[in-house]
């Protein structure tokens, strides 16, 4: 069964950091483009921050220079470091992956297989 496990969210005040970890079963998400993104209530769901399967980043205005994803192929694992965090980074992080690309992000509708989220709290 294909997986993604989420882990590493919880409170912090504003300013912390916290790292999240997305780690994969079922298959090797080695070459394949990932993706974290994050929910708030009523709000629609927005990319964080990708990666392409090349190991290529991308983010987000509202998080770059803030927020570095990452990931470690021989742990299937991908990452998301989250440093000087604000209160408008409180929100639900889900972590998902896509097909095996070289140099490209996945598409919007690409990403086939989600994890359950993780929930960040950033309290002033």
């Amino acid at each position: 069964q294909v997986q993604l496990v989420e882990s590493g969210g919880g409170s912090v005040q504003s300013g912390g950091s916290l790292t999240l970890s997305c780690t994969a079963s079922g298959y090797r998400y080695s070459s394949s483009c990932m993706g974290w993104f994050r929910q708030t209530p009523g709000q629609a769901r927005e990319v964080v921050a990708r990666i392409s399967g090349g190991g290529g980043t991308g983010y987000a205005d509202s998080v770059r220079g803030r927020f570095t994803i990452s990931r470690d192929n021989a742990k299937n694992t991908l990452y998301l470091q989250m440093n000087t965090l604000k209160l408008e980074d409180t929100a639900m992080y889900y972590c998902a992956a896509g097909p095996p690309t070289r140099f490209r992000f996945c598409a919007p509708n690409e990403y086939n297989v989600w994890g359950q989220g993780t929930q960040v709290t950033v309290s002033s």
